[in-house]
């Protein structure tokens, strides 16, 4: 690598910085092996994080194109080179790995691959991965090279900051995990307490008017019109909830898309018309792609179970590196005087602390007969 020891230092600088940013897992990974593959100047580079049974449970590779990935077939196992590395947790620095011993081939379709530098991943005494490069940049064509030994510090410092950089990630994902489980209970005990009321209700009117279909056939009428209304409201309860514990998918499909998704089903389940039209939004960070969902969960929510609207329109538009949020309905609307006691009823306090945690604005427009739009901003990456 013929870089000085400034543009050095900031190459390392731009890798450390750039692991920092990522908060999931498998993007973290990626950083690091792209950071790894750039900063050494190799022409491949990969990241294995081992499972219990002696395979990998993650495994992410720079350098490989994607139909050459699909060609190779399966995640390796823990052989050979691999497991060396995870089980003797050393650095393997080799000219030639087809040469070594405990070589053991690879698939039809894997890239030829000479030299070969490789090190665990540690947190602590436990080894959390195994990150290796091969088949270093020749500076001419007809030159010689392979890893030096600076190449070999300079991966242990990497690999140091990336079992930090893996550690929160990690943390992160199970504090998300543990709040998605948390949520899913309380959605879950305020699903029984609310349907199981209407469900026993139900159950008594229907008796009654079982109880009158003789003797008294128009209150056994009235009664089985009280039903239907039960039975309506008790569907609500479950089409609401049901959304609410739907997975977001925000990882894998975006918040566009699971913004689309989720009115789809909405507009689907009630008798107003829920459209949704989303316009320039790039990716935002995941803090802030989980706000503006639940945002609009909670303002949708609220227009179609007390505005009475006919309509609820949804749009995402981009703003800078940001995104703006607006729900508007054409339902009953309430006097913005009474702010404090609405907030309380509609859930604009929950909106308001989920948009200022992201660093976002909320805002709310209404009038009695005039419809209700909620609008939040928040901020890029």
């Amino acid at each position: 690598m013929s870089q000085g020891p400034r543009s050095g230092l900031a190459a390392v600088s731009s890798a450390l910085l750039a692991m920092s940013r990522h908060l999931e897992v498998r993007d973290v990974l990626k950083t690091i092996v792209a950071s790894a593959r750039e900063l050494l100047d190799a022409q491949y580079a990969a990241l294995g994080v081992p499972d219990d049974h002696g395979g990998f449970a993650q495994f992410v590779v720079d350098g490989v194109s994607d139909d050459q990935w699909k060609a190779i077939g399966p995640l390796p196992r823990q052989h050979g080179i691999l497991a060396a590395m995870l089980q003797e947790a050393k650095v393997e620095r080799l000219a030639d790995v087809r040469k070594d011993p405990r070589f053991e081939g690879w698939p039809s379709a894997h890239p030829d691959m000479s030299d070969f530098l490789g090190l665990p991943i540690r947190d602590g005494d436990e080894v959390i991965g195994a990150l290796f490069l091969a088949n270093k940049n020749c500076p001419k064509p007809e030159g010689s090279c392979g890893f030096t030994e600076e190449d070999e510090e300079l991966l242990g410092i990497l690999a140091q900051h990336a079992a930090i950089a893996l550690t929160n990630a990690r943390l992160y994902e199970r504090s998300r995990e543990l709040t998605i489980a948390e949520e899913r209970s309380r959605l879950a005990h305020e699903l029984h307490d609310a349907v199981s009321q209407k469900l026993f209700s139900l159950r008594l009117t229907a008796q009654a008017a079982a109880a009158l279909i003789d003797r008294d056939p128009s209150r056994a009428k009235g009664e089985l019109h009280q039903v239907a209304a039960l039975a309506a409201e008790a569907a609500d309860e479950l089409r609401a909830a049901v959304v609410e514990l739907r997975p977001a998918a925000l990882d894998e499909d975006g918040l566009v898309a699971t913004l689309r998704t989720q009115i789809q089903v909405l507009d689907r389940a009630h008798t107003a018309r829920v459209t949704f039209a989303g316009r320039g939004v790039k990716a935002l960070p995941a803090a802030q792609e989980e706000a503006v969902l639940r945002v609009a969960q909670e303002a949708l929510h609220n227009a179609l179970r007390h505005s009475g609207a006919e309509h609820v329109e949804v749009t995402l538009d981009r703003r800078g590196s940001g995104a703006v949020l607006r729900v508007t309905d054409n339902g009953s609307g309430f006097d913005p005087k009474a702010i404090r006691r609405a907030g309380r009823h509609l859930g604009l306090v929950s909106m308001r602390d989920r948009s200022s945690g992201v660093g976002g604005t909320l805002a709310v427009e209404s009038a009695p007969g005039k419809g209700t739009t909620i609008e939040m901003e928040v901020p890029g990456g």
